[in-house]
């Protein structure tokens, strides 16, 4: 794992197209040829969902690797998209918040386990829970970046100033290499003059760090979990798969730029 590099993807504002974002770029760096892990740190499972493990086969997870000692390389499983595996949640998870709270060396478990790892990937995402408990501390503590989704609402941008304090904090007491990979706007509307709004007050604020590419408001995208498949492979010619399919473009640039400097 020593030169992978590990992206948190978190808003802990839910239903702003996270976890889609999780496992459609996953879906499309693995499309590329980088092999890729994506860890469902979110209770919910719903990464674990939608890349098509059923909960019937989810056995040791992400919970496992944090309280029981158990290497993450035993944990890790096969997803039906070549070249992507996956590190599965369970209801267990649910509960960690509070078991972390007096556990030692509580915001480095995940960090430590990643570093154990004996197997190679180019990319790992973290798909943390809506919320910025120690569950989503752990991930930060772990991740190289953050790449933000950001859903074309106000209520969003109120959002997105705790995450950016949160991160800061995360930067001066645990991590100092930790960096915002990017921002990525979601769920659009070009119909509507809000998505316009939000969309330009947030590249005035970050500038270049948000992504070129937005994600729009598409019915394929919204089905293809059902289906227990990213959007990519359910429908990859729908607007949403191509906006993921570029966004993964952008992701690359930015690793190509920031390795070139």
């Amino acid at each position: 794992m020593a030169r992978c590099r590990v992206i948190a993807v978190a808003n802990q504002k839910g239903g702003v197209g996270k976890t889609t974002t999780a496992i459609n770029l996953a879906t499309a760096l693995a499309a590329v040829g980088k092999k890729v892990l994506v860890i469902d740190f979110d209770p919910q499972g719903n990464a674990s969902t939608g890349l098509g493990i059923p909960r019937n086969k989810r056995n040791a997870g992400s919970y496992d690797v944090l309280f029981d000692d158990v290497a993450l390389d035993s944990v890790i499983v096969a997803s039906p998209i070549p070249d992507l595996s996956m590190i599965t949640s369970s209801v267990e998870l649910s509960g960690a918040e509070v078991e972390l709270v007096n556990a030692e060396n509580r915001e480095f478990r995940l960090r430590d386990a990643i570093r154990k790892s004996t197997l190679t990937f180019d990319y790992v995402l973290i798909d943390c829970p809506p919320a910025l408990g120690l569950l989503t501390l752990n991930a930060l503590v772990a991740a190289d970046a953050v790449l933000v989704p950001l859903q074309c609402e106000f209520y969003a941008l109120e959002g997105l100033s705790h995450l950016v304090r949160t991160i800061e904090r995360v930067r001066r007491s645990f991590n100092p290499a930790l960096d915002i990979q990017g921002v990525v706007l979601t769920m659009f509307d070009k119909r509507n003059n809000l998505s316009e709004s939000v969309a330009a007050d947030v590249r005035g604020f970050f500038g270049e760090k948000v992504y070129e590419t937005v994600i729009p408001r598409n019915v394929k995208v919204s089905e293809a979990p059902s289906y227990g498949k990213p959007a990519i492979i359910y429908d990859m010619r729908c607007p949403g798969s191509q906006a993921y399919l570029h966004l993964a473009g952008e992701v690359l640039k930015r690793e190509q730029k920031r390795l070139a400097a």
